[in-house]
């Protein structure tokens, strides 16, 4: 007998979704956690325990760490210990470096093979959010946003090189924009700075999409940097 189809199921009876790989839920979690600094540099990632404060079982927390090995957000300190690395000043650094590189290149792809409808349609967006107002929804929208321009240019450029490379630095991103999330004078110029690019993207100006990305790049390091100098302690090391 064939397997029942969607179709065919019984009336009022949803067909079952497909269920989410425990490792993937386990190493969603724990990714989050590092990247909002729930689980702060130096944490060490016991699997036994890992396993069961996230209710899976050793192997899917297991591979979960493993995962998060290979995108350098875990080390293997000893063959018993695994911890999140350290993710400091020169760490910041040395991810902007290879950012401005990328992400530059790739503005100046977008503008030259990109929809110019999709970009001026982002550009409309960014002008009608606003982080800067003291409702953290506001900001979670406008992370949202950002999200999405970056899956549009990644779909302009239509190079599963600069994807892959991106989709790294972005990993580690995450880590550095939670230490400028609260300074709402910086995420309102970041509204602007996005939609010049994505203006500048529409219009097909190359050499003002890499401008204006280098300019936004510049002024998010700047204050990702001086955020760490006003802390009163590294805020990448312990709970923010």
């Amino acid at each position: 007998m064939l397997q029942q189809t969607a179709a065919e199921a019984e009336p009022g009876v949803s067909p079952r979704a497909p269920s989410v790989r425990a490792s993937d839920r386990a190493y969603a979690t724990l990714l989050e956690e590092i990247q909002s600094g729930a689980l702060p540099p130096g944490t060490v990632l016991a699997e036994a325990e890992q396993a069961a404060r996230l209710g899976v079982s050793r192997t899917p927390a297991r591979e979960a760490i493993v995962r998060l090995v290979a995108d350098g957000l875990v080390a293997q300190q000893s063959p018993r210990v695994t911890a999140v690395t350290d993710f400091d000043a020169a760490d910041i650094r040395a991810l902007f470096e290879v950012r401005r590189a990328l992400e530059e290149s790739s503005a100046r792809l977008a503008a030259l093979r990109g929809d110019p409808a999709v970009f001026a349609e982002l550009a409309s967006a960014f002008a009608g959010v606003r982080p800067e107002s003291a409702d953290e929804a506001a900001v979670d929208a406008y992370y949202a946003l950002i999200a999405r321009f970056d899956r549009a240019l990644d779909a302009a450029v239509g190079n599963a090189y600069f994807t892959n490379a991106l989709r790294t630095i972005r990993t580690h991103l995450a880590r550095a924009r939670r230490l400028a999330r609260h300074n709402r004078e910086r995420l309102q110029a970041s509204v602007a700075e996005h939609r010049l690019i994505a203006e500048a993207i529409a219009s097909g100006d190359p050499d003002l999409a890499a401008h204006a990305t280098h300019v936004h790049l510049h002024h998010a390091l700047t204050s990702i940097l001086a955020s760490i100098e006003d802390a009163p302690g590294d805020p990448t090391e312990g709970t923010p």
